[in-house]
């Protein structure tokens, strides 16, 4: 048993490696493209909409929010007036995406997947 979790172990952590290997950053009109009519999504607790018209739908454990997104040089911004705005650079690991702010907060991380508009559930 313990020596069939540790060949799991390596397979995980050299995909890690790989997709780390992989990063890469996107520019401005790299990250409106991957993004607009999108939704960035950690498959459980939270999903960002991003409509093409700069409309951003956050569902966040049970909390809607509706805002703004724009790019702005090389980052990704978003605007809510219930909370903090902030803008993100954006890299992406093969499927994966991550968004580490230029100020304060922490990191956002998730799979960009077709928006889904509505407002529950998938």
């Amino acid at each position: 048993m313990a020596l069939a979790f540790s060949a799991g172990g390596v397979a995980n952590l050299d995909a890690d490696y790989a997709a780390a290997a992989s990063a890469r950053a996107l520019k401005g009109a790299q990250i409106r493209k991957a993004f607009a009519g999108k939704q960035l999504t950690d498959e459980v607790h939270y999903r960002f909409v991003y409509e093409s018209d700069g409309t951003l739908r956050s569902y966040s454990m049970g909390v809607k929010q509706v805002g703004k997104w724009r790019v702005e040089s090389d980052e990704l911004c978003l605007m809510f007036e219930e909370s903090e705005n902030g803008c993100y650079r954006v890299s992406q690991y093969g499927s994966r995406f991550e968004l580490t702010p230029t100020g304060l907060g922490g990191s956002i991380d998730g799979i960009l997947e077709p928006a889904f508009h509505g407002d529950g559930d998938k």
